[in-house]
């Protein structure tokens, strides 16, 4: 629990500051003034890709040096093929910003393509502040909060239209997991599992996680790899297995050519379950 301690405290003491900046109130009305972000659409032929932009990794450092500007990649991105953006705005271990959300959301706009608010999300204040800054999605994870506060927080991002891709790390988390998909069955909703495959204490990738754990993933949910998925052999591995999209980010950022490496991804998957 070190990272994810860490940031829980950050994270509180961001909610209370922002909420020192704009209240509740003024941030909803700021969302009612706002057009509905782009939804996010499946592909029929059963596998997609969420194209992750991140400055810093906090197991490889800074990314930003090699990378082609923010603009340039989420055009890239949505060009290849990407079925959404993964955008984080963590400021202290992975230089996000919210202002990073707000870009990629106007960049990817025209493309119909949603960005998704990645984080350490603690309140249901910070669900409303991604629909604010123009996301789609957030990203919440399960052992992250306590399952009342998991709750309330699904509850707003369902309440705002907002997709939700709710994370796990072992079979514990998916228990939990599979206990509130039960309780929200016949929602209107949209939730997807994911899976991430770091461990948190040595973040070293252990992708045999992904075979282990696929069973006992919530099966009215589509299933999400996360973190171990670096190449077209490991996309058609992940979609062999059943999980209906791939979260790819650090692998996505050294690649001088993104839109190639999105496509290959992509059709790795998809050939794969042909």
């Amino acid at each position: 629990m070190g990272l994810l301690s860490d940031m829980l405290h950050s994270g509180l003491r961001r909610v209370a500051e922002a909420r020192e900046r704009v209240p509740e109130a003024a941030l909803r009305a700021a969302v009612l003034g706002t057009p509905a972000p782009p939804s996010l659409r499946l592909d029929v032929r059963g596998f997609d890709v969420i194209a992750e932009l991140k400055l810093r990794s906090p197991s490889l450092g800074d990314l930003s040096a090699a990378t082609l500007d923010p603009v340039r990649r989420l055009e890239a991105y949505a060009a290849g093929g990407a079925a959404a953006c993964s955008i984080l705005t963590e400021p202290t271990r992975f230089d996000g910003d919210l202002a990073h959300l707000r870009l990629a959301a106007q960049t990817l706009q025209p493309f119909g393509v949603p960005a998704m608010r990645k984080d350490f999300l603690v309140d249901p204040y910070q669900v409303i502040e991604a629909r604010a800054y123009g996301a789609s999605g957030v990203l919440l994870i399960v052992r992250m909060v306590p399952r009342e506060r998991l709750i309330e927080m699904l509850d707003s991002a369902a309440a705002l239209g907002l997709f939700v891709l709710l994370e796990a790390f072992d079979a514990e988390d998916l228990q939990v997991a599979e206990s509130i998909a039960r309780e929200r069955e016949g929602r209107d909703e949209q939730v997807l599992m994911g899976l991430n495959c770091r461990d948190l204490e040595t973040l070293e990738i252990d992708p045999r996680r992904f075979a282990a754990l696929r069973g006992r993933m919530p099966r009215a949910w589509p299933a999400v790899a996360e973190s171990g998925v670096q190449t077209p052999g490991d996309a058609a591995r992940v979609a062999g297995l059943g999980y209906r999209l791939a979260l790819v980010g650090t692998s996505l950022m050294r690649r001088p050519d993104p839109e190639r490496a999105v496509r290959e991804l992509v059709e790795a998957g998809r050939n794969a379950l042909r």
